[in-house]
């Protein structure tokens, strides 16, 4: 979860350095830190907090030098401190940067200290960069001796290491957490994620698990798993530089959020014809669909919730049992696979450390095939996975999602009718009812975002509150899970999400004059039981915060505040209802002053289990 970037070239390298590390602070933001190489030997910034902070260094001290490394950190082995930011170095030459986590680093701290090493901070990369230089006694070679020390090591990881006599070079490597290596022209470059580099390079190399990487000025050099070189295809970065830039938003979370509607499109585009879905979209081969029997979704947070509205769908439209996990907690568990399940994951980066654990059990066990459900087509989830199915969200820069959510709904609202239409649940009349629907949805999206102005009066309400309590039933209760995960992860209000029939079984215990309870009201089958459950907090002095199109008749209900939403086809009102719980919980945060892009304790791409 944390931000790597390194370069090697004819020119100083510490802009390149700190612009990457710029781009790459969704990924961490707790310390960072810069090494560079020159004549004089190795020379480092380090700081705690926000990389402007390692950039006020460099102000006042610059460094140059045409090799080095640098790190911005999400903590996982102690406390955020400048000691524990990276780079860490062994000796005074030899410096790593390292994103993972070595699940062994006692017994290997325990070890090197016997042998004299001296340890400076509380983390597990320390370990690493001591270990190559006890390698270093024997082995002469810079490469092998790095090659040697990860021999060593149990976990994941990605590092790029450098040494002041070797400055021709850096070595990286990648074991279950993602590396690229970008080229260029007489200067090439690693980083965690190519968007880190977009401003030197367009061309990239993914590293596969376990490739070890030799990095000049003229070249790569790449070493997989058994030692052996290989030859990786260079791709071109497609998406939009601009994903970078605010442009006229204060935040990019709201940026992305106004996206919705495009990125939706994009979704859709080359899925769906005038009335039918395009099983093609899956791969030239789509003949699984009609042997899917079951299917088994993992996934974490976000996309978590966005399983388990597709399991309303697929057993309502394919009439298919479906299951939705945890990836975390599947991962580790005893598996029975029923005949002919379909294997499904969900991740926006494609590189979430427990989601591709799952995937590489579920490899082993006896599914029909695996399918991914992904934002990244250079990701590691994509590459592994035996079909794909792109999201088309382009670069989502904050931490709390938002389109890489309502499009992986998007995706998973095509596979839902995709199925059913294959096994023959779905007449060619319904399906062209759904699909026409669907046309419709990025038009539905840009009237869902007329209500901004309304939902920021309705945010101000909650300035002083500490709780919050969401509310739905059926497919809507994901949703109300995923508005309750919003509005804690930024604007830190303790919050938690019930299926509304749930209420008297506990929750309401909870209810008094100062718990705000929110519920979005399809209007659907369920209306009538939802307004019954809303009387029980009303009730009870509870402050109602309901979102429902006119007809559901609550606009002049007492002690409820009422926003109007959409009324839209029932199949679509996860997809489009959702978007006001996202402009509560960022206007919500705006209000209370929190960070809304990159919160507190929290990155954006969950590489370490």
């Amino acid at each position: 979860m944390c931000g790597i970037v390194g370069a090697i070239a004819q020119r100083n390298v510490a802009k390149i350095l700190l612009e990457g590390l710029s781009r790459l602070e969704y990924r961490g933001y707790d310390s960072s830190g810069v090494a560079i190489n020159n004549e004089v030997g190795v020379r480092a910034h380090r700081a705690v907090g926000k990389v402007q902070a390692l950039k006020d260094k460099f102000e006042a001290t610059p460094l140059d030098g045409k090799i080095g490394i640098a790190h911005t950190r999400w903590a996982t082995h102690g406390k955020p401190t400048e000691n524990n930011a990276h780079p860490h170095f062994s000796g005074d030459d030899l410096a790593i940067v390292h994103n993972g986590i070595i699940e062994n680093h006692d017994k290997l701290r325990n070890q090197l200290k016997t042998q004299g090493y001296v340890f400076k901070s509380e983390t597990d990369t320390e370990v690493i960069v001591h270990l190559i230089h006890q390698e270093l006694q024997s082995e002469p070679d810079f490469l092998q001796a790095v090659k040697n020390a990860l021999k060593y090591l149990e976990g994941a990881f990605a590092i790029a290491v450098t040494l002041n006599d070797q400055n021709h070079r850096l070595v990286a490597a990648r074991k279950g957490s993602p590396l690229v290596v970008g080229i260029g022209i007489e200067e090439n470059f690693v980083a965690s994620d190519q968007l880190a580099l977009l401003h030197v390079t367009d061309q990239f190399v993914f590293l596969e698990e376990g490739d070890v990487v030799e990095v000049t000025r003229d070249g790569v050099t790449i070493f997989d798993s058994q030692d052996v070189i290989q030859e990786r295809p260079v791709h071109v970065f497609n998406h939009n530089v601009d994903a970078t830039d605010k442009g006229e938003f204060r935040h990019y979370m709201m940026k992305e959020i106004y996206e919705q509607p495009k990125v939706i499109a994009a979704c859709l585009e080359g899925r769906i014809s005038e009335n039918k879905v395009l099983t093609d979209c899956f791969g030239a081969d789509s003949s699984f669909l009609k042997n899917v029997e079951n299917v088994h979704i993992v996934a974490c947070g976000t996309s978590y919730h966005a399983g388990m509205v597709a399991k309303y769908w697929i057993e309502d439209l394919a009439n298919l049992p479906c299951t939705v996990e945890v990836a975390s907690e599947y991962r580790y568990r005893k598996v029975a696979v029923p005949k002919n399940t379909l294997f499904l994951t969900l991740s926006q980066s494609g590189e979430t450390a427990d989601t591709l654990a799952a995937l590489r059990k579920a490899k082993e066990l006896d599914y029909l095939t695996s399918l991914a459900i992904c934002n990244v087509p250079s990701s590691t989830l994509v590459r592994e996975s035996a079909l794909t199915l792109l999201t088309n969200a382009g670069a989502e820069i904050g931490v709390a999602s938002t389109k890489a959510f309502t499009t992986q709904l998007t995706a998973l609202l095509i596979t839902a009718i995709a199925i059913a239409s294959e096994k023959g649940a779905l007449s060619a009349i319904k399906e062209a009812e759904l699909v026409n629907s669907m046309h419709s949805l990025p038009a539905h999206i840009d009237e869902a975002l007329k209500q901004d102005v309304a939902i920021k009066k309705v945010s101000e309400r909650f300035a002083n509150k500490h709780n919050a309590l969401f509310l739905g039933r059926g497919p809507m209760f994901p949703i109300a899970l995923e508005g309750a995960l919003k509005l804690k992860e930024i604007s830190y209000i303790h919050a938690e999400a019930y299926p509304a029939g749930e209420l008297k079984h506990g929750p309401l215990a909870l209810v008094d004059e100062d718990m705000p309870i929110i519920s979005i009201v399809p209007h659907n089958s369920m209306l009538d039981k939802l307004k019954s459950n809303l009387q029980e907090v009303a009730a009870r002095g509870g402050e109602l915060y309901v979102f429902a199109d006119k007809d559901a008749e609550l606009q002049n209900a007492e002690g409820v505040i009422f926003t109007e939403v959409l009324k839209v086809d029932e199949i679509l009102e996860p997809i489009v209802h959702v978007v006001p719980l996202q402009l509560l919980s960022y206007h919500v945060a705006v209000v209370k002053g929190t960070d809304v892009d990159q919160p507190r304790n929290l990155a954006k791409s969950v590489t370490v289990e």
